[in-house]
């Protein structure tokens, strides 16, 4: 009677590694661990006012490929040195992808690109990916979509957001309340303000939520409230929201729910209406903004590759175009060098003046 109540719809289920496991064959190393640690701290001190560089979450749309993101990373660190002392950038290393209906939900769900859903596997592989790139001195960030791989990998990430499509649900805020990064939450799918505004009140409250540790035992986690959530723009309802106007009504909203004035922008989503080619004018319209005066941005979003656009997942994958993202189109490393210099060099007097 049993199996007539219970798993009706499930195939079947498989034992997953426990965190504490995956942290032991994939250690964080000395050298990663001080990235995390000064990145997190960097960060925070950009939205506490002490530090008065921007930050930029900037990368891939997603990961698929190791060793092109590997590169990129290489790349995104000799610009990073060129431009730490006005921009401060972050490595976007998304691994998790939320999908309308159906599609690659990314590299740890399906990493081999072929509905084989090696979930294990994936796990080591975008860990052993995070610990490389902070092992070279730069600085992480992802999306918080599953509520259970963070205990797996947020020991290696200096900054999360939470996405449009999840930043109303109880869940995704009851586990930021407890993340030990600063986390920044999208604007509604609408572009509505409402929905942030209330996630950055719930997360800087304690919540006690069922979860697993360590171990992977199932637990009740307990937590302290996250004093580092902040707000993200990215458009919506098929409009942008990252101009002047859209930022004094964003402020407004803030000031209202008595929180913090700290404003990120996403260039990419529907404030760049899915174009990449528009991504470089919405990092100048914020970069103008910041030298007429305004005090609240404090970082941008980014969606960047090695080469321009996106290409669809063929069935034989040695036909990937290398560099090229399979999910967002992203623009290319020679327009992303040119638009992060160029805001370097706009913005290199002005904000310590800020």
């Amino acid at each position: 009677m049993t199996s007539k109540l219970e798993n009706v719809n499930v195939h079947s289920q498989e034992i997953l590694i426990t965190p504490g496991q995956l942290k032991k064959d994939i250690p964080l190393t000395e050298g990663a661990s001080e990235t995390v640690l000064k990145g997190r701290e960097t960060i925070n001190n950009i939205l506490d006012r002490k530090d008065k560089r921007l930050f930029i979450v900037i990368g891939p749309c997603s990961i698929h490929d190791i060793e092109a993101a590997k590169d990129y990373a290489q790349r995104l660190k000799t610009l990073a040195e060129k431009v730490s002392d006005t921009l401060y950038l972050v490595m976007r290393v998304y691994f998790e992808k939320p999908r309308t209906t159906v599609g690659w939900k990314g590299l740890i769900n399906d990493p081999h690109l072929n509905d084989s859903f090696e979930v294990e596997e994936g796990l080591h592989i975008g860990r052993q990916l995070l610990v490389d790139i902070n092992e070279i001195g730069l600085p992480t960030a992802t999306e918080a979509l599953d509520p259970i791989s963070p205990q797996y990998l947020q020991d290696t990430i200096a900054w999360s957001a939470i996405g449009a499509r999840t930043t109303e649900s109880q869940t995704h805020r009851e586990m930021s309340s407890g993340l030990s990064v600063a986390i920044g939450f999208k604007n509604g799918t609408d572009g509505g303000l409402e929905v942030a505004t209330n996630a950055l009140n719930s997360v800087s409250h304690p919540h006690s939520f069922l979860g697993i540790n360590r171990e992977g035992q199932v637990a009740v986690i307990r937590t302290k409230g996250n004093p580092y959530a902040h707000v993200v723009l990215r458009g919506g309802g098929g409009k942008p929201n990252y101009d002047s106007v859209n930022v004094a009504v964003c402020e407004q909203a803030l000031e209202k729910a008595n929180l913090k004035k700290n404003i990120m922008i996403d260039c990419s989503h529907a404030n760049s209406s899915k174009d990449p080619a528009l991504q470089p004018l919405v990092m100048q319209d914020a970069t103008n903004q910041i030298i007429e005066g305004n005090k609240s941005i404090v970082g941008l979003m980014v969606e960047s590759n090695i080469a321009w656009g996106n290409q669809s997942i063929p069935k034989d994958l040695s036909e990937l175009t290398y560099g090229v993202s399979v999910t967002d189109a992203c623009i290319d490393w020679e327009t992303t060098e040119k638009a992060i210099l160029d805001m370097h060099e706009k913005l290199k007097t002005v904000l310590p003046n800020r």
